[in-house]
């Protein structure tokens, strides 16, 4: 017999101005069970994780919540984390000055009857914690020295505390790396067998096929179908999220046959002040005109350290070495500069360093030109919506207006936003620095079709990822780094994911 229903949500429809975000939307999971809500960028997987732990409060939607056997009514997060939900975002909800084990018990602080906080206890249940979720660290450390993995199982620890009955995670393997991602999958199997149930939000099809027992498939506010686990087929996935058929998720172009070499780095380094210690060693790298080089390597090789050392964001990096546009050696000491030679760079971080999530998609496309859309130092309000309303369909970038706020778009819209404000400054040469993490299959096809375009252009990409089968699909030569070492350069043809690995591993 079929264990019961942990939680259902009946019906829910929530709007928010000018769009409906989830229109009727059911969703049901089993105790015990570890299901998953796929679909495309805009789906309303957040929208509906945000409802069901009451950052969306009971009233600001309509539908219902059935917990546990019981209709829930969440008027904000307190309400669901006493009823054993909680919620890992992708940005966690740390304090980096804190030690560990002030985190795993901050804000449910472990009390003696006096209602004085117990450090001993406090201390004696966080290594328990760490303990169950395999994390081996010093409880005093502070979480800002930890890496992303770390911080990732510290999250998890913090939930436990809470005697967490359904534990939802939003993208939890974005930031890591294959071998951090592995791990956090077995602990959620192992969390399974203890009779935790958990509901995952991710764009990684593999990890469904690996672990999932059931899915939910949203696309534009709806749900599509609920799978079980013998019906999981990725193929089918892929048709229910984009309602087309994607038969080849990287876009075929024409055999690159060579041109002259834009962009060259010659004898490279950068040393990190902060961190005490070179982030690139002797780089040696050359991009051609309409080529497409990508930039392979674990977490912490390197790669971003290395384009923003390129594109003169790196004020905290003592460089030396040569940097060559098109043959002429060039002095980037600051991003404006490098705007001013044909450079773009699309940030790893759209939220922290890309877009301004606060302003209108407007503002954030036209921002690296104001030059532009102005006449005689005053900005043409006029010419700067034309300009907006073309890169908006030129790039399908879905909003309800060019005025609609950046941070309210979903996470593939933001990147075309951020792609998009690249491209209005007319660059010669794009760095990509992960131009699709944390963006579901079909606006990567998208982006991988744009990138076609802009190379069909003329243009040239530096492409940086830390998926493998996006590097072998979309670049012409490949250039691997190991701990700021650039280990071995490859062309496509060449490369395969073992050799590529071993020499990202050296």
């Amino acid at each position: 017999m079929d264990a019961p229903y942990l939680i259902e949500m009946r019906s829910i429809t929530k709007r928010f101005p000018g769009v409906v975000a989830l229109d009727n939307v059911n969703l049901k999971v089993r105790k015990g069970e570890i299901h998953f809500i796929v679909g495309e960028n805009g789906a309303g997987k957040s929208t509906l994780i945000k409802i069901l732990s009451g950052i969306h409060p009971y009233g600001s939607y309509s539908g219902d919540i059935v917990f546990d056997g019981q209709v829930r009514h969440f008027h904000g997060i307190k309400n669901s984390v006493e009823c054993g939900i909680v919620t890992i975002n992708q940005e966690f909800a740390l304090f980096p000055d804190l030690t560990v084990y002030e985190n795993i018990f901050i804000g449910h602080e472990v009390t003696n009857i006096n209602g004085i906080v117990d450090w001993n206890e406090t201390k004696r249940l966080a290594k328990h914690y760490l303990d169950m979720v395999g994390l081996d660290v010093d409880i005093n450390d502070l979480v800002g020295t930890l890496g992303v993995g770390k911080q990732q199982l510290v999250e998890i620890a913090k939930a436990l505390s809470q005697n967490v009955k359904l534990l939802i995670l939003d993208e939890p393997t974005a930031a890591l790396n294959d071998v951090d991602s592995d791990n956090l999958l077995k602990l959620i199997l192992e969390l399974k067998k203890k009779g935790i149930t958990s509901i995952m939000i991710s764009h990684k099809l593999k990890e469904v096929q690996k672990i999932a027992d059931s899915i939910t498939i949203l696309r534009d506010g709806k749900t599509i179908c609920r799978m079980e686990r013998d019906e999981i087929d990725e193929h089918t996935i892929i048709r229910h999220m984009v309602g087309r058929e994607i038969n080849n998720i990287y876009p075929k172009r024409p055999k690159y046959e060579g041109g002259e070499v834009v962009l060259e780095t010659s004898h490279l380094n950068a040393f990190d002040k902060k961190k005490n210690r070179f982030v690139v060693i002797d780089s040696n790298i050359k991009v051609r005109k309409g080529e497409v080089v990508g930039i392979a390597g674990l977490m912490g090789a390197g790669r971003t350290e290395l384009a923003r050392t390129i594109f003169g964001n790196s004020a905290h990096y003592k460089v030396t070495g040569s940097v060559f546009i098109r043959g002429h050696r060039v002095e980037l000491s600051h991003p404006k500069k490098a705007i001013e030679l044909g450079l773009a760079y699309v940030s790893e971080d759209r939220k922290g360093n890309g877009l301004i999530l606060s302003e209108n998609v407007s503002n954030n496309l036209t921002i690296t030109a104001l030059e532009k859309i102005s006449n005689y130092g005053f900005l043409n309000f006029l010419e700067q919506a034309i300009q907006s309303e073309g890169y908006v369909k030129k790039l399908g970038i879905k909003t309800p207006s060019i005025y609609q706020t950046v941070q309210n778009l979903s996470g593939g819209n933001q990147q075309k936003v951020q792609i998009g404000k690249c491209l209005f400054s007319e660059p010669e040469i794009l760095i990509l620095d992960e131009p699709t993490r944390g963006i579901d299959v079909g606006a990567k096809y998208e982006i991988y079709t744009l990138i076609n375009k802009m190379v069909e252009q003329g243009k040239s990409i530096l492409l940086i990822s830390s998926e493998l089968p996006e590097i072998l699909g979309m670049c012409d030569r490949i250039y691997v780094l190991a701990e700021g070492v650039q280990t071995a350069e490859f062309n496509v043809e060449e490369a395969t994911p073992e050799e590529i690995m071993k020499k990202a591993t050296i």
